[in-house]
């Protein structure tokens, strides 16, 4: 899809969302051992990545299944809003979503924790925590609390830290803007004196031309290059201190994953699990070029956040991540679990990865 219409296309979603809030569907038709499925995104249907990797979802699960488990697939605001789907599927009005958990934490804080969290885990930490940590035992007691059955998506790796009218070079540069950033790092900005607002993706677009809001964060070069935030503003912030690790999510209503058959069960987490796999590659892929041409071809300005901001922005997210941490019980032991991880994280990270980075980045002839 061309990039003009895809824009156009995904803006006239995002207005359309209202109208289709409190349409009824039908019941899924399962005759003859064949299912058909509704899988509902939060993004619009084709938008690189995101959108793109829910329809490979649908497609490989009713190919893998011989057809046995037909998925069609709705782009946000096609068959609920954007922010909907979580609602539709544990209502049964859908089988399957496309998302991000921390959308949810109007339901519950620990929801948070299940995508990312600010100064937090990288994505391949996060989805050791998730496999192997105890994270993914954590998330399925707290989705069963809401008919769901979750399962860990794609990441997209470090995100860039967002777009700006005018440029951030002190603390003070932050009071009074009006900023799209969901999640835990929402509440960060918003103890910085930020007025935070949360909008789907086909929204931010028109809220920034429009002065609406002053700055936003989508994800990173690859999706913001599609989006056209470039067209609006030239002040591109890195690092993404708010998303270290951003991991998507699949949700499946829970009488649905409980009525399939172990076979069937391996084939749809196999599915997402390759998903997962194969758009980590690709994001990190594709946003190599896509940083290349927004600052060769648009005049993007790269900034990175002054070393002091990083601290006190980093001070401040501490303590707004330990108070989410601790409303209740449950998000207590969520975050306990994830402190917990990421004091490993970092000792193993300073040896491993981080140690090879820093000798990668020597000054000695390669090639």
């Amino acid at each position: 899809m061309k990039r003009r219409a895809f824009i156009k296309s995904a803006t006239a979603a995002g207005v359309a969302t209202a109208a289709v809030a409190a349409t009824t569907f039908p019941t899924p038709a399962i005759s003859g051992g064949h299912k058909q499925w509704k899988l509902a995104m939060s993004w619009p249907l084709n938008s690189p990545g995101l959108g793109t990797s829910g329809q490979r979802v649908a497609r490989n699960i009713t190919q893998l299944s011989g057809g046995k488990i037909e998925v069609k697939v709705y782009g946000g605001g096609e068959l609920v809003p954007a922010f909907g789907v979580f609602d539709a599927v544990a209502a049964g009005d859908a089988e399957m979503y496309q998302s991000a958990e921390y959308y949810w934490q109007g339901k519950h804080k620990a929801f948070n924790f299940f995508t990312t969290v600010p100064y937090g885990l990288t994505g391949t930490e996060h989805a050791a925590w998730m496999k192997y940590g105890g994270g993914q035992e954590l998330w399925d007691e707290l989705s069963a609390q809401f008919g769901l059955k979750g399962f860990l998506g794609n990441s997209t790796g470090t995100q860039m830290g967002g777009w700006y009218r005018k440029p951030v070079n002190v603390m003070d540069d932050f009071k009074g803007l009006k900023f799209r950033m969901p999640g835990i790092g929402g509440e960060v900005l918003r103890a910085l004196g930020v007025t935070v607002v949360n909008l789907p993706v086909a929204e931010i677009y028109p809220a920034l031309a429009s002065g609406a809001i002053d700055a936003a964060e989508w994800v990173g070069p690859w999706h913001d290059l599609a989006f056209g935030f470039h067209k609006i503003t030239k002040h591109y912030y890195y690092p993404g201190f708010h998303e270290p690790g951003t991991t998507g999510s699949y949700g499946m209503n829970k009488k649905v994953w409980d009525g399939l058959t172990k076979d069937e069960q391996l084939l749809v987490s196999t599915v997402i699990d390759a998903e997962a796999h194969n758009q980590f590659a690709e994001f990190n892929a594709r946003n190599l070029g896509s940083l290349n041409v927004l600052l060769t071809k648009h005049g993007v300005q790269l900034h990175k956040y002054p070393q002091d901001m990083l601290i006190k922005i980093g001070e401040v997210t501490g303590d707004v991540v330990s108070k989410v941490g601790h409303t209740d019980a449950f998000t207590t032991r969520v975050y306990d679990s994830f402190i917990s991880y990421r004091k490993q994280a970092i000792t193993w990270a300073k040896i491993g990865e981080q140690g090879f980075m820093n000798a990668r980045s020597l000054p000695f002839k390669y090639s």
